[in-house]
């Protein structure tokens, strides 16, 4: 698409010279006006990413033009033309908005760039706008997958949550994605538009970890060469998220303790004090009630973190989410690895319901990732997933002793694989159709009464679907 540029002059000659110039190039569109009243009056009709506009000019000057474009247009980039004598008042058109000026008389390669940086900057700033947007709209809470009834407990909590300011304690164990809801809380939260801002407790040793948070000055210490912003600083008045909080030795706890109750801190070796205006979350995988009674997290700091706790279940316990969330990272790895990987065969479907899933969520990503590497057409198979299928057969395995033994062990495993298919045949047959009941049955060629009797014998309800859950069936 073509930049729109828009001339305001009074002087023919100059109006001319711009439009050759910037006619030039083929990947512009020059438009003109001769006075302040008509440049208004076109930028009201139409869209404009640039305005060159001159200062002195009949009818209207210049920075009253300009005052009004910032006013009705503010993301309008402004391009003050002035005479040699007017500096002074195009510094003054700077205070007020405009991008940058040009004095009379200029050549076609000072034009040119002026203009190209100004686009430059516009991309940048609608890149930025988009980002923000993407980033934003990936994180609301309706994207997390899973419409397991534990989910939808932890969805209703962030919807409550969220637009508040208050601090909130994410538990559960490593890999159930408990930054991906600390995002999703931030991004639906008043302060969506402000950092967000996170820190790995596990990852640094306790005088880095108190630099990271706190910033500090140069000299410090030893290798404190230059002045370094803290993650406090950084956070502003966005969310600040501290991840693992329970690895923080006591001392650094009665330090983040401080900030939270007076609200400002000091980098470290520094005298002034600054304000910290963040919202907290906090993540941990451990007990902090224990520790607390162990004396190894202060108990003043606990109930300063607990005010919103979370709950994030672990994937064993969702089982029915397993299923969405596996179709979710194949498509994901499948469009990043430039494949067309698109099912699970029925073993390694089997293979991922009956896995423990010891690190949850990230082990699936992971073992799925690995499968779509490993994949030779367009089907993931149990071969391709070797890692849990090993551990499925080890965990399980019971050798029997008697003949008696042998045969109750065989009958128990026909058994289970049978309701092992059962069980994806119905995960299957609601996942192509919606998750639609009545035509899931009609598909499979059940009666809906003898299809609805499976679902109940497996616990499978229908909670909701990844696209809309409001749209889908009840029973």
């Amino acid at each position: 698409m073509k930049a729109r540029i828009l001339v305001v002059d009074d002087e023919e000659i100059v109006i001319r010279s711009c439009v050759r110039i910037l006619g030039d190039d083929g990947d512009k569109e020059v438009e003109t006006a001769q006075d302040g009243v008509e440049a208004l009056r076109k930028l009201d009709e139409r869209h404009f990413d640039v305005l060159i506009l001159d200062i002195m000019m009949p009818k209207m000057d210049g920075l009253e033009v300009l005052r009004r474009v910032k006013e009705m247009h503010p993301d309008i980039d402004v391009i003050m033309v002035t005479g040699l004598s007017q500096i002074d008042t195009a510094v003054k058109s700077m205070k007020l908005g405009a991008f940058d000026y040009l004095p009379k008389p200029f050549d076609p390669d000072e034009l040119k760039l002026v203009v190209t940086r100004a686009l430059e900057r516009r991309q940048l700033l609608q890149e930025n706008v988009d980002l923000r947007s993407e980033v934003s709209s990936k994180y609301r809470f309706e994207n997390i997958i899973g419409a397991s009834p534990q989910m939808q407990s932890v969805y209703r909590l962030i919807a409550k949550c969220a637009p508040t300011n208050s601090t909130v304690m994410l538990t559960g164990e490593s890999g159930t994605g408990k930054e991906l809801i600390a995002r999703a809380i931030h991004y639906n939260s008043l302060r969506k538009d402000k950092p967000f801002v996170a820190v790995d407790c596990n990852s640094l040793s306790e005088n880095l970890l108190e630099s990271e948070m706190f910033g500090h000055v140069k000299g410090a210490f030893t290798g404190a060469v230059v002045n370094k912003k803290g993650m406090f600083e950084f956070a502003g008045s966005g969310t600040l998220f501290l991840d693992e909080i329970g690895n923080i030795s006591l001392t650094t706890q009665a330090k983040l303790l401080r900030v939270i109750q007076e609200r400002e801190f000091k980098a470290v070796g520094d005298t002034r004090t600054q304000s910290a205006n963040f919202r907290l979350i906090t993540a941990t995988n451990k007990d902090l009630k224990a520790m607390v009674a162990d004396g190894t997290f202060r108990e003043d700091l606990y109930y300063r973190i607990n005010i919103f706790p979370i709950q994030v279940p672990p994937l064993r316990e969702r089982l029915d989410d397993i299923p969405p969330l596996a179709f979710h990272f194949l498509n994901v790895f499948s469009e990043e690895l430039g494949k067309k990987v698109s099912e699970f065969s029925e073993g390694a479907m089997s293979a991922l319901m009956h896995h423990n899933w010891p690190g949850n969520v990230r082990e699936l990503e992971n073992t799925i990732h690995r499968a779509v590497i490993l994949a030779t057409d367009k089907v993931v198979r149990q071969a391709h997933m070797a890692n849990i299928a090993e551990a499925q057969v080890n965990s399980d395995l019971d050798v029997p002793r008697t003949s008696d033994e042998l045969k109750r062990i065989k009958k128990a495993t026909r058994e289970k694989s049978v309701e092992n298919i059962e069980k994806l045949f119905v995960l299957e047959a609601l996942k192509r159709n919606a998750w639609n009941v009545t035509r899931s049955a009609e598909e499979t060629g059940m009666q809906r009464a003898n299809f609805q009797a499976l679902m109940k014998k497996y616990d499978i309800r229908i909670r909701g679907t990844e696209q809309d859950p409001s749209q889908s069936e009840t029973d």
